[in-house]
C-alpha cells in the first residue's frame, strides 16, 4: 500500500487526493530502471530509516560512489562497515526488516528527473563470507527488497558545494518559482484548474 489511512486523511483534509494519485501512477514503480541504477551508483552517502515496535531510528550511510549496488530487478544492497557497536539500525531490521531509505544529491549537479530517490521495502542481513567477497572492510551485507521507488521533488535541496540554499524557501517579501515537475503533463491540468480557481476567487 503506497498510501495509508493517515496519509489519506490528510489529503482529504487539505488539498485532495487528485495529486498524490498522480504522483503514483506516474512516478512510483517496483522496478529500478537505468536513471535509478545510474543516480544510486554516483552517490557516496544515503540515510536509512528503520523501526520496530518500540524504536524509531535514522542513520547516515557512506562509502565510496557505487558502495550500494542495484542487484537485482528491484533488490539493493550495501555492505555494513564497522561501527559504534550500538547495532541501532541492525537490531531494528531483525525485528521489523521495513525500512525507508533516501538518497539524495547536494552539489547542484541533479540527473535527469532525479535528486532525490525514496525507496521503502523489506530489508535482510546476509552474514555469509560469499555475500560480502568483494566489500573490504564490509561485516555482512544488508539487502533491500523495494516495494516502492520513487523520486521526490528536490525544491528544498541547498547546494553544498557553493553554500547556496534553494531559490525555492519561502521567505519575507519573495515568492518562490513553481517547482518544475508542477508543469510536467501528467499532472500539470490539475494546477492549471487550482489557478483557475485561486483567480476567480480574487
Amino acid at each position: 500500500m503506497y498510501y495509508h489511512d493517515g496519509m489519506r486523511e490528510l489529503q482529504d483534509r487539505y488539498e485532495g487526493r487528485a495529486v498524490p494519485d498522480r504522483l503514483e501512477a506516474n512516478r512510483m514503480r517496483r522496478k529500478f530502471n537505468d536513471t535509478d541504477r545510474a543516480f544510486i551508483n554516483s552517490i557516496p552517502f544515503f540515510f536509512l530509516s528503520t523501526a520496530s515496535a518500540d524504536s524509531v531510528d535514522c542513520s547516515f550511510k557512506g562509502g565510496d560512489p557505487g558502495f550500494v549496488q542495484v542487484v537485482g530487478d528491484n533488490v539493493i544492497a550495501w555492505p555494513d562497515y564497522d561501527g559504534n557497536r550500538m547495532y541501532r539500525s541492525l537490531g531494528n531490521i531483525i525485528r521489523n526488516p521495513r525500512v525507508g531509505l533516501l538518497f539524495i544529491k547536494m552539489d547542484g549537479k541533479m540527473l535527469p528527473h532525479a535528486g532525490r530517490i525514496r525507496i521503502n521495502g523489506h530489508a535482510e542481513l546476509d552474514e555469509s563470507p560469499e555475500a560480502i567477497a568483494g566489500f573490504p572492510g564490509a561485516k555482512r551485507l544488508i539487502r533491500v527488497t523495494a516495494e516502492h521507488i520513487f523520486y521526490n521533488c528536490t525544491r528544498y535541496i541547498p547546494d553544498l558545494a557553493t553554500g547556496e540554499t534553494s531559490v525555492n524557501i519561502p521567505r519575507d517579501g519573495y515568492t518562490p518559482p513553481d517547482p518544475a515537475w508542477k508543469s510536467m503533463d501528467f499532472v500539470k491540468d490539475v494546477f492549471d484548474k487550482e489557478r483557475e480557481q485561486s483567480e476567480g476567487d480574487d
